[in-house]
């Protein structure tokens, strides 16, 4: 029987993110981002859903903060939507949009609770991309203003200060599969884009950190545990390459300032690299105050099959790589493989592959079928997912990796990007009609974690 307890203090937290839950998409000033745009195209999201409304979280504010002290959160991390604070992404402040956030951050200070913010999760205004998004290296250095003038706003209140949320999705779902805003199928320009996303987060440290020193910075990435099918030389190197693209390219630039040779060599059919500049990785590799490490499942990969058609895909130079399900193994309601293991495998494998650095999960979670019965919410399903990852935590804890604090996904159900409001991920339910929020058996049992730093014997 062991009762795993955390370090004393460990930071227990949940995450939501700008566009998933604050809805008020034109009102107080607010542009169009490119999910406005991506979500109101017929045939992008699934039955025509956007995050007009969402969560009304923009003017229920002060209720979800309450809802979040009594769930005993010690820490929220959210997004601030870019073109809510600089409509064009240059140029003039919207003073209504950093007041919002100012009072955000207020209201959760007042109830004790270490506001934690995301500078970009996604939506770039639609100016901005209208001038050539992401491949465009422009767009790198107008996000280092927005990120100056932002902390400069608000460093006073928000001391915990994340980049980027996942530059992997930015970049290859976005402009490369085109399941993502702004729906680009060009495997050059994702390669472009998810260089010039890790530029802007290292120009953006060089100007807050010259303007507001005291604050303190980091990024975070999506990563996966990766496994072969099978232990065959195929396999194995289909594995080695969905490495490289998940993890290695975005963990290498900004934490050992190089592109792994091997990825760049798998791109050379789609990318040249000749968008990298002299002094470019030595920009994006400036110090971490900290890593935010998203994690959800893990991928099995296989050799492409042997009459396999490259189409538009997430992974450009490794388009006809194949996925595999293990049999046997749960999958969440997004097919996702449930592989807590794979956490505590890839936790250690920054921390013993990579300079030292304090890390934090920034997501966890999973997306299940949830009804309402009798007015009560029961996920058992969400609670053993929880449960499991933990544990993990727990355990790469005990292995000596500087695990320092936990943000479950989500706060509450929420605009799930292309999928609509057809999955939900949240420890809160919403019912969309109403905006009543319901907290799940999830939130009731995360709440009891918290209130004892630890986890129930098994």
């Amino acid at each position: 029987m062991t009762t795993p307890q955390f370090p004393p203090d460990f930071l227990w937290g949940a995450a939501t993110a700008a566009y998933q839950i604050e809805g008020a998409a034109t009102e107080d000033g607010r542009g169009p981002s490119i999910w406005d745009t991506f979500s109101h195209t017929p045939g992008r999201t699934v039955n025509g859903d956007h995050g007009d409304v969402a969560c009304d979280h923009y003017h229920r504010l002060t209720d979800d903060v309450r809802l979040m002290a009594e769930l005993g959160l010690k820490s929220y991390r959210f997004s601030l939507a870019w073109p809510r604070i600089q409509p064009t992404g240059s140029g003039k402040v919207n003073q209504a949009g950093l007041d919002f956030y100012r009072r955000l951050a207020d209201e959760l200070l007042e109830a004790g609770i270490l506001p934690w913010a995301t500078l970009y999760h996604w939506d770039l205004p639609q100016a901005l991309e209208d001038a050539g998004g992401w491949p465009a290296r422009d767009t790198a250095a107008r996000f280092a203003d927005y990120a100056r003038l932002t902390v400069d706003a608000l460093g006073d209140r928000i001391t915990n200060w994340t980049t980027f949320n996942e530059p992997w999705c930015s970049s290859f779902l976005g402009y490369g599969s085109g399941v993502h805003a702004p729906g680009v199928q060009d495997g050059g320009a994702s390669v472009r884009a998810a260089h010039h996303l890790m530029l802007g987060h290292g120009l953006a440290l060089q100007a807050v950190r010259a303007s507001t020193p005291e604050v303190n910075l980091g990024i975070t990435l999506n990563l996966y545990a990766t496994s072969p099918a099978t232990e065959s030389d195929a396999d194995r190197d289909a594995a080695r390459r969905i490495d490289g693209l998940a993890n290695r390219f975005f963990l290498d630039p900004v934490l050992r300032g190089e592109y792994p040779a091997d990825v760049v060599e798998d791109l050379a059919e789609v990318s040249d690299f000749g968008h990298l500049q002299d002094g470019d990785l030595a920009t994006i590799s400036q110090p971490l105050d900290f890593l935010g490490i998203n994690y959800y499942s893990r991928h099995v990969v296989a050799a492409p099959a042997p009459d396999a058609v490259k189409e538009p895909s997430n992974w450009p130079g490794s388009e006809t790589v194949r996925f595999v399900h293990r049999t046997g193994v749960p999958v969440t309601d997004m097919n996702w493989e449930i592989d807590a293991p794979g956490l505590v495998e890839t936790l250690r494998g920054v921390a013993e592959n990579y300079p030292p650095v304090p890390l934090y999960v920034t997501e966890n979670g999973s997306a299940f079928v949830d009804k309402v019965v009798d007015g009560v919410v029961d996920d058992p399903e969400r609670v053993d997912y929880f449960d499991q990852h933990l544990r993990a935590c727990h355990a790469a804890i005990e292995a000596g990796v500087p695990l320092k604090g936990y943000f479950a996904w989500s706060l509450m159900d929420n605009f799930e990007w292309s999928w609509g409001y057809t999955k939900r991920f949240g420890m809160v339910y919403v019912d969309y009609e109403t905006q009543a929020r319901i907290p799940k058996t999830s939130a009731r049992w995360y709440a009891d974690v918290i209130r004892r730093n630890g986890l129930a014997a098994q």
